[in-house]
């Protein structure tokens, strides 16, 4: 079964470079109509290009070029996307919105309604590193990660919402990180951002189910703009964005499923779960910090495994225990 994304329109964060822009050519590739959102901030310092919205030359809808009149400047990481979008007879539209900006990132869904009239999808993928150890990191520097991860994601789903809702459909992925799910030494800010995220896939997950939206996460593996200077040559190949966006049009594909987390990244592809030990019963009078030491083997082992669908789950299984118990 071929995947496409005809009249399909799609909002790609940080879509200038690296991983947006490789999902961004690819989505247009397949059908889609896709807002190339990209603010121009340098990795590392955030600094930011400013100026007046302008569109491409070669864009010949009326509505189209209506639609970017006001608000954020596209970048031109962000232009040269979409550019080469239409050269390649897509259909896109440049954004230079910062997600942390509620009302800029509502000017930028407006944009694509009035281009297009709908918004199935929202790819998630704008980011910042600000990398120390956490003895050393600022405030100001654990907050700016936060917020460009974890606040802009949820920014942007907020923004889409109620668009998917009353079309009864909609595909959302978050990008999270194995940073924020195994940790990386010098990441706090970058690795609770991360962790964060998947938090948010799972109840966008249960509150967006009976509407028809799916919500994912992508967990990739790959050289960018933040990682370029870590990697070799024969590394940098390997960690191509380009074997990285596979698993985002899968997870946000028609048929995708939802709640679920894909590792991606030189060729590999796995689910990555969260899941909890079977445990062990303890009687009141055992209830002690030495009972649960000595019997801390048994309870941490992982020799069954269990991935409850939602926290309420997790309450359920201990009480019927506790109940069977007694």
């Amino acid at each position: 079964m071929t995947i496409r994304f005809d009249d399909r329109v799609a909002i790609v964060t940080g879509a200038g470079q690296g991983l947006g822009r490789s999902h961004a050519l690819q989505l247009a590739a397949r059908g889609c109509r896709v807002v190339v959102n990209d603010y121009g901030g340098a990795v590392q310092t955030g600094v930011v290009q400013t100026g007046v919205v302008q569109t491409s030359a070669v864009q010949t809808s009326a509505v189209q070029t209506s639609a970017v009149q006001a608000g954020a400047a596209p970048t031109s990481a962000a232009q040269a996307v979409v550019d080469e979008i239409i050269g390649a007879g897509g259909q896109a539209i440049a954004d230079g919105g910062n997600v942390c900006d509620s009302a800029a990132v509502d000017a930028m869904v407006a944009r694509a309604m009035q281009a297009w009239g709908r918004v199935d999808i929202l790819i998630n993928n704008a980011g910042i590193l600000r990398d120390k150890t956490f003895a050393k990191m600022s405030a100001d520097d654990f907050n700016a990660v936060i917020d460009v991860h974890l606040l802009g994601s949820a920014n942007c789903a907020r923004a889409v919402w109620p668009i998917m809702r009353e079309q009864r459909y909609g595909r959302i992925l978050m990008t999270t990180s194995t940073s924020g799910m195994y940790g990386n030494f010098g990441q706090s800010n970058y690795g609770a951002a991360k962790a964060g995220v998947v938090g948010l896939m799972n109840v966008l997950h249960l509150e967006g189910q009976k509407h028809g939206i799916h919500v994912n996460a992508l967990v990739p593996t790959a050289a960018t703009r933040m990682t370029a200077e870590m990697f070799d040559a024969d590394t940098l190949r390997a960690l191509d964005p380009a074997f990285v966006t596979p698993a985002a049009l899968f997870l946000v594909a028609q048929a995708a499923p939802s709640r679920t987390a894909l590792l991606a990244g030189a060729g590999t592809y796995a689910r990555l779960a969260i899941v909890e030990s079977a445990g062990m019963y303890f009687p009141e009078h055992e209830r002690t910090p030495e009972s649960i030491a000595a019997h801390f083997d048994e309870i941490a082992s992982l020799g069954t495994l269990i991935e409850p669908p939602e926290g309420l789950a997790h309450v359920a299984r201990i009480l019927k225990r506790a109940q069977e118990a007694a």
